[in-house]
C-alpha cells in the first residue's frame, strides 16, 4: 500500500466517522439543512440524500465504468422497495422469530433483484448504443405500468405501498428512531462504495472500462465484452435494490414515481453534475442534487420568495428551472462536474468528463 492510497484509506474512515456523528451533534446549517443535525427532520433528509447518492454511484457504475446508457436503472430501485414491502407482507410464519422473518424477507428480495437484473440485462445486452437504452427504456416503462396497475392489490397502484412493520425491527420504525434510519443509510452507502471499488478495481472492471473506450479491439484480443458487461449490468442493478430496500424502511412506504423513466433521468443528472469521471462525484451529485431539490421546493413556497419582483419570483419559485439552469451550467462550464472542480482550479485546465479515475478520483 503506496502513501497515496494510505492517505485516502485514512481519509475515507475519517469521513464516515465525521458523518456518523453528524446525530450525535446540533450542527445548524441555515438555508442547508431544516434545523440541527440531531432533529429528525433533518436527518431523515441526510439519509435519504445518502440513499440516493448510493444509488446514483450504482448507476455510475453501469454508466461511467462500461459505458452503458441505461434509461431503466429506476426499476431494480423499484424492485428493491416494492419487493421487500411485499415479501413482508406475504411472507411471515407464525413460528418463526421478526428478526428471522425480516432477514430472510431482505435475502427474498436480494435473489429477486438479481433474477430480474440477469433476465433484464441478458435481453438488453443483446443490443448496443442506443438500442440498448430503448429496451432498457421499455422495460423500465413495463414495470412502471405493473406497479400502477396494481395486480391482485400486491403493490398498491397509484397510492403506493406501505411498510408492514410486523417483522421490522423496532429499532428502525418510528420518528424517534430516525437516527438508526440515518446510520442505515449511511451503511448502505459504504456497502455500495467498496462493491464499486471493488468491481473497478478488479480484471472485469478493467476489462469494462477497455469495452467502453473501444469495444472492437477487446473482441480483438479475445475477449468476450456480453459477459463483463452482464456482469457490472447485475452488480450496479443488485446495489440499486439494496438502496430500494433502505428506501422503504427509511420512508414506512413506495410510490409509482420511484420506478419511472423519469427518476432514471434524475439519476443520469446527478451523475453528470457529480462528475461521470469520479466515483465521488456521484456521491456528491446526489447529495447536493437532494439538497437543492428539497431546500429550493421550500424556499419557492416561502414569503420572501413571494414579495419578490416578479422577473425574480417566477424563476425563483420554480425549483425544477433552478436544478436545470445549474445543470446546463455544470455542462457548459464544468466537463467533469462538481468532481472537476478541485483540478480545474489548482491546474487552470479544463478536464474531461470520463477522464480516467486516478487523475480526477482523489
Amino acid at each position: 500500500m503506496n502513501a497515496t492510497t494510505l492517505r485516502l484509506l485514512v481519509g475515507g474512515i475519517l469521513l464516515v466517522v465525521a458523518l456518523a456523528a453528524l446525530p450525535l451533534l446540533a450542527i445548524d446549517i441555515p438555508g442547508v439543512l431544516p434545523g440541527p443535525t440531531y432533529t429528525p427532520g433533518t436527518l431523515q433528509l441526510l439519509a435519504f440524500a445518502l440513499l440516493i447518492a448510493a444509488l446514483a454511484l450504482s448507476y455510475r457504475m453501469m454508466f461511467g465504468l462500461a459505458g452503458l446508457l441505461s434509461f431503466g436503472h429506476a426499476l431494480f430501485f423499484a424492485a428493491g422497495a416494492y419487493g421487500l414491502a411485499m415479501t413482508l407482507e406475504a411472507f411471515g410464519p407464525s413460528d418463526w422469530p421478526s428478526p428471522v422473518v425480516f432477514v430472510v424477507s431482505i435475502g427474498i428480495t436480494l435473489v429477486l433483484g438479481l433474477t430480474l437484473a440477469a433476465t433484464v440485462g441478458s435481453l438488453a445486452l443483446r443490443v448496443t448504443g442506443i438500442s440498448f437504452a430503448m429496451v432498457t427504456l421499455a422495460f423500465a416503462q413495463a414495470g412502471s405500468v405493473l406497479i400502477r396497475r396494481n395486480p391482485s392489490g400486491a403493490t398498491g397502484g397509484d397510492e403506493g405501498i406501505s411498510l408492514d412493520t410486523t417483522h421490522v425491527p423496532a429499532e428502525l420504525v418510528g420518528v424517534v428512531d430516525t437516527r438508526n434510519l440515518y446510520w442505515t443509510a449511511l451503511g448502505i452507502l459504504v456497502v455500495v462504495y467498496l462493491v464499486v471499488l471493488w468491481v473497478e478495481k478488479s480484471r472485469a472492471g478493467h476489462v469494462a472500462e477497455a469495452i467502453r473506450e473501444n469495444e472492437l479491439r477487446v473482441r480483438v484480443i479475445g475477449l468476450r465484452p456480453y459477459d463483463v458487461k452482464l456482469l457490472v449490468f447485475i452488480v450496479a442493478s443488485v446495489l440499486a435494490a439494496v438502496a430500494g430496500m433502505g428506501y422503504l424502511l427509511l420512508q414506512s412506504g413506495a410510490a409509482p414515481r420511484i420506478a419511472t423513466a423519469d427518476f432514471t433521468l434524475t439519476l443520469l443528472v446527478i451523475v453528470v453534475l457529480g462528475g461521470v469521471g469520479a466515483r465521488w462525484g456521484a456521491i456528491v451529485g446526489g447529495i447536493v442534487y437532494t439538497l437543492l431539490d428539497q431546500r429550493l421546493t421550500a424556499l419557492a413556497g416561502s414569503d420572501a420568495i413571494a414579495a419578490l419582483p416578479d422577473v425574480l419570483r417566477v424563476p425563483l419559485s420554480e425549483p425544477l428551472f433552478i436544478l436545470g439552469t445549474l445543470f446546463v451550467l455544470v455542462v457548459l462550464f464544468l466537463p467533469g462536474g462538481i468532481a472537476g472542480l478541485p483540478g480545474r482550479l489548482a491546474t487552470g485546465r479544463k478536464p474531461h468528463p470520463v477522464e480516467p479515475e486516478e487523475a480526477v478520483d482523489a
